[in-house]
């Protein structure tokens, strides 16, 4: 009994396995990727902490962005991190995504994020707005093969670092939207503006086709195969 109960807590046995769940949450950034490093995560990557609803888990080549709300998450959540950033199976990437969408974690929530209002286009904005309807629907057919739903596009004003954004739908298969930067549109001018739109738009067809929203190899393959370039311009400065 007391070798048995030793191993439980991981003071003995095969391993320590066990003995993670007794610890206190992280309360940061720094001590959740420690957590997740002892799990898995290769440590080159950063962690940053996002007040993200919509988008809970994402990464690039040297940085993973966490909903704030995870750091109440058991390790459970813990290894569905690691499992949706490092595998290179499908199938394993979509199990640790059911996982990751299955936490509470509009509860976790900051109290900021959830009085923030939802944006909408200005309507001075709305002829832009427009223009990037009807490119969608243009791309949509001559890129896509006409396969792709109409979500939402608007014009943001909010987004100042960011050129474009896709916020996937949730599981019920509601809430997908493409959000362009107004300033990246100004900035840059409607070519650039135009292959940012296809460029979210390989993110709406990875969410409908039932894959990861990231930056990873399926995406590059489509990018490529719908003539934009996998690598975005990183900020509208």
């Amino acid at each position: 009994m007391l070798r048995a109960l030793r191993q439980l807590i991981g003071l003995g046995g095969p391993g320590p396995q066990l003995s993670f769940e007794l610890e206190e949450p992280p309360r940061d950034a720094k001590e959740m990727r420690e957590r997740l490093v002892r799990h898995g995560l290769d440590p080159r990557y950063r962690l940053r902490l996002t007040s993200n609803r919509t988008v809970f888990v994402s990464y690039s080549s040297d940085e993973v962005r966490v909903q704030q709300g995870f750091l109440r998450a058991g390790d459970n959540v813990m290894r569905a991190i690691v499992q949706f950033v490092q595998t290179r199976s499908r199938a394993d990437r979509n199990r640790a995504r059911r996982v990751l969408l299955s936490f509470p974690i509009d509860r976790e929530s900051s109290a900021r994020s959830r009085r923030r209002a939802p944006e909408k286009t200005h309507p001075d904005d709305e002829a832009m707005a427009g223009r990037l309807r009807r490119a969608h629907e243009a791309f949509n057919r001559d890129k896509f093969g006409g396969i792709l739903g109409t979500p939402p596009i608007r014009v943001s004003r909010r987004m100042k670092s960011r050129l474009g954004h896709y916020t996937h739908r949730t599981p019920s298969g509601d809430g997908g939207e493409i959000a362009i930067s107004r300033k990246h549109i100004k900035r840059h001018g409607w070519t650039e503006a135009m292959d940012t739109l296809v460029h979210e738009m390989v993110h709406q067809w990875q969410d409908e086709t039932g894959q990861a929203v990231d930056h990873g190899r399926e995406f590059r393959q489509k990018a490529r195969d719908v003539a934009i370039s996998p690598h975005a311009r990183k900020d509208v400065a």
